[in-house]
């Protein structure tokens, strides 16, 4: 394979390499959480409110510790944002049948209406950064994301997304 500038097909990069693929991910998640805002915004939310509906409308009936689990964030944390997003009216939390002490959480026809606004607004971005890039580019990105989650982060990442499949 010939080389390419930069040293992209070498096995190993060098100090400056990675400082300009940390600071490419900084600008990008700037870029991917810019549409988002601008819409929580306009409701007083936050990404902590995003994240939470994400992965509500992913796995709907999920329970409080499961969605904790995954986001990594504190009980206390994670309560204040359901707190406002139940009062709110976009999500609803039902006792569990098996075990009453649990809660499983789920959009409400509103919050699936704010997460299809959300979502629309980062696939559109995600579509065009993927068609600008090609298929090899994507299959390489979704690698490198992949390798750089922790391991149980990424058995996560395979149970919700490999849901779908």
């Amino acid at each position: 394979m010939p080389e390419r500038p930069g040293g992209e097909t070498l096995l190993f990069l060098t100090d400056e390499q990675l400082r300009q693929g940390i600071e490419a991910m900084f600008f990008a998640y700037r870029g991917f959480t810019a549409d988002p805002d601008r819409i929580l915004a306009t409701l007083a939310y936050g990404r902590a409110h995003h994240r939470a509906i994400h992965f509500i409308s992913r796995i709907p009936g999920t329970t409080v510790n499961n969605l904790l689990a995954i986001l990594g964030v504190t009980k206390q944390s994670l309560n204040r944002v359901l707190r406002t997003l139940i009062e709110d009216g976009l999500v609803e939390s039902r006792v569990g049948t098996t075990d009453k002490r649990e809660r499983h959480l789920h959009l409400t026809d509103t919050g699936q209406a704010l997460e299809r606004r959300l979502s629309d607004a980062q696939r559109a971005r995600m579509r065009a950064a993927y068609r600008a890039a090609g298929p090899e580019a994507v299959a390489g990105f979704r690698q490198v994301l992949e390798a750089m989650m922790d391991p149980e982060m990424r058995r996560r990442y395979h149970a919700i997304r490999d849901k779908d499949t």
